[in-house]
């Protein structure tokens, strides 16, 4: 197809070309179902000594993924036998291990109950996809959710797999791939252990601080919503009762829940009361107030708490930065939230995707594509992010809406390129539109054909 063409190029243009490993050619003519049940009778049959040996001199050249993943299919009633077979192949190197056959080796290990073993194979498969493809560093623990889904039934597999897939991202502090897997994870109505969830929060409020993690929280576990703040408002006032102060961690939860509900007035009486208890006001308070602000579009009244931030010595976090931009953008004040945004990379901190997302969007709304371009491409190569997909297609139908089809063309390249799927009824019509105000009607009805076409496919 046209557009799937273009993109090809384009990538091979923008990308250094990788050469994947040739598939290996055996050194046998039998039928690929003989060379699994021959493999898997090997297995099974022969003495422990003699079956790598037999199994060598039969297949000296190696086995295909696919092969392995029927092979260990074959063997999974086996969970030693399998494990040996995965570690003796992985020896040799007499497989080159695609996706789907580390997920089938993944599966069957946690099946079997050997974790530490499945965790290890879960480390692998990442670490190979790394080194076999060129796309954002964050793709490759989704790429490998994708392949233990569509694997999950085939391998009769056990729902702490997707726990072992999470705390592998976690241990290697990928904590954008985690929170996805999680989102995905629920959104096919299941959930991962608390225990797995309590890791998250950990990680994310060491590396990100306390606000993004209780904003995990309350995504993850919905602790306060449908009417639940009256719950905790009863809680929060049976602790005087029974003579139990709540401390400065408590009033923290109690104002985030409040300014989440936008109850600003409440917060703030919050506020005095720990002033006037003697409280410590940390970077944690003024981060939550200043946040609650923000999010009613009071950036006056949050810029207020910023400088009493500043002028008792307290400095400024990734949420504070995060909190002033989201509100920028929230009304529409590009300028400012450009500015606050530069500098907050300047000073080290790291922007997450919704950031992002929404800098581009205001960006593009302002007509300052080309901005919003470079900001893309900053964040991919400076902080190995990976933008969302609602960023690209903002980005393609403002490149086209200007005429700008080739820079088009290489934005969706690279966003096929970081992992996100092909081009859809929206990236279509972009460039469609785009063709046509050029004048240029004949690449326009390509695409209409070919974006026709796609859709009968799906």
């Amino acid at each position: 197809m046209w557009l799937a063409t273009q993109i090809f190029k384009l990538k091979r243009l923008r990308f250094p070309i990788i050469t994947k490993p040739l598939s290996l050619s055996f050194s046998y003519s039998s039928s690929s179902e003989d060379v699994v049940e021959n493999a898997i009778s090997i297995l099974t049959h022969n003495r422990s000594k003699s079956r790598w040996t037999t199994l060598l001199s039969l297949y000296p050249n190696g086995i295909s993924p696919t092969h392995f993943s029927q092979i260990a299919l074959g063997i999974k009633n086996k969970p030693h036998l399998l494990l040996h077979f995965f570690q003796w192949i992985k020896s040799k190197s007499l497989c080159n291990h695609n996706l789907h056959s580390y997920s089938t080796i993944i599966h069957l290990l946690a099946r079997a109950r050997l974790k530490t073993r499945a965790q290890e194979a879960i480390t692998l498969a990442i670490r190979a996809s790394q080194n076999h493809e060129h796309s954002c560093l964050d793709s490759y623990p989704l790429k490998l959710f994708e392949h233990l889904v569509k694997t999950y039934r085939l391998c009769d597999s056990a729902p702490f797999v997707f726990d072992l897939l999470i705390r592998s991202c976690l241990q290697s502090n990928k904590l954008e791939p985690s929170i996805q897997i999680i989102r995905m994870l629920m959104s096919r109505g299941t959930s991962p252990k608390v225990c797995t969830l309590n890791s998250l929060l950990s990680r994310v409020c060491r590396i990100q601080g306390f606000d993004a993690s209780y904003a995990i929280y309350r995504e993850f576990f919905r602790l306060i919503e449908d009417g639940l703040m009256g719950k905790v408002e009863e809680i929060w006032n049976e602790m005087g009762t029974l003579n139990c102060a709540p401390n400065a961690y408590s009033y923290s939860l109690l104002m985030a829940a409040f300014c989440d509900e936008g109850r600003m007035v409440d917060a703030e009486r919050l506020w005095e009361e720990m002033g006037n208890k003697k409280l410590e006001l940390d970077v944690v308070c003024y981060n939550t107030i200043i946040g609650g602000f923000c999010k009613i579009g009071s950036i006056g009244r949050a810029e207020e708490y910023f400088t009493k931030m500043q002028l008792g010595g307290i400095d400024s976090t990734n949420a504070t930065y995060e909190h002033f931009v989201k509100g920028y953008c929230g009304i529409g004040d590009v300028d400012s939230a450009v500015l606050l945004y530069n500098d907050m990379c300047r000073r080290g901190f790291r922007p997450c995707a919704s950031i992002l997302n929404m800098m581009v969007v205001l960006l593009c709304d302002k007509c300052r594509v080309d901005e919003a371009v470079e900001l893309v491409g900053n964040a991919v190569c400076r902080y190995d992010l990976v933008p969302k997909k609602k960023s690209y297609e903002v980005l393609i139908k403002g490149l086209c809406s200007e005429g700008k089809m080739e820079k088009a063309l290489k934005v969706q390249a690279e966003m096929v390129g970081i992992g996100h799927h092909q081009p859809n009824l929206e990236i279509y019509s972009a460039f469609t539109d785009g063709y046509t105000r050029q004048g240029n009607e004949e690449m326009a009805e390509v695409l209409r054909k070919e974006m026709v076409q796609t859709q009968m496919e799906l």
